[in-house]
């Protein structure tokens, strides 16, 4: 499995797409194949401080922007909604990621709760999947150093904390190793806590399959107070 993790996209192995298109831009992807998933149906996505960035118009999407590390702010913007899906990432540059993730992270678990929204759908990272009996990616020596703190926010804010939380029905969605923008191709498989390769050894999965998955699982919740994962 030595192309697990491409150098070009070393980023998706705990957060999405590529490092050199920064994490705004990354999520926003995410956001925005949401957004396009959910068009004809009666949703509404908020977007956080990138809001202004997503060009997306639909009768059904109402785009807001708020200061996630506000817990008044969070619960606001979550107050009335059915499901909360987020995909924050204080970007792959920041210093201070790994603290801010975990911290931030911990502030909209605090808000959505506060606006009394049971359902929660994170955004997660491969970083804390198996590749191998009793050996996560994120200890195995091949996530670059220069992105490794944020690889490991995700994975133990996920381990240490998520995995406690009772209060909450919510869900940690791993992506693939390789996750890029692509096409929608409906056909992928999921898996729980092993990091799902194909036939020849990658792990990868496009931004739109895995957003299509995410609004399934909204749709049709099928995993509860656990993490599950996605690949070809």
């Amino acid at each position: 499995m030595d192309s697990r993790i491409p150098e070009s996209s070393a980023a998706s192995a705990d957060g999405p797409v590529r490092p050199e298109n920064g994490s705004a831009a990354a999520d926003r992807r995410i956001q925005e194949s949401s957004a396009v998933n959910v068009e004809n149906q009666d949703h509404k996505t908020f977007a956080g401080t990138d809001a202004e960035k997503i060009k997306i118009e639909n009768e059904n999407l109402k785009v807001v922007k708020a200061d996630v590390s506000a817990l008044d702010e969070v619960a606001a913007v979550c107050k009335g909604a059915d499901a909360v899906i987020s995909a924050f990432n204080p970007g792959w540059n920041n210093p201070d990621i790994y603290d801010e993730t975990i911290k931030v992270y911990l502030t909209i678990i605090d808000g959505v709760k506060k606006a009394g929204v049971n359902r929660f759908l994170m955004v997660g990272g491969a970083g804390s999947l198996f590749i191998a009996p009793g050996l996560r990616l994120m200890d195995s020596g091949e996530v670059p150093e220069n992105i490794l703190p944020g690889v490991k926010a995700l994975g133990e804010f996920y381990l240490n904390f998520l995995k406690k939380e009772k209060e909450i029905d919510w869900v940690f969605f791993s992506p693939a190793a390789d996750m890029r923008p692509g096409v929608r191709t409906g056909r992928y498989r999921l898996g729980k806590d092993d990091m799902i390769v194909d036939i020849v050894g990658n792990s990868h999965i496009s931004v739109e399959d895995y957003a299509a998955a995410m609004i399934d699982e909204l749709e049709h919740p099928q995993h509860h107070q656990e993490r599950f994962t996605i690949g070809y």
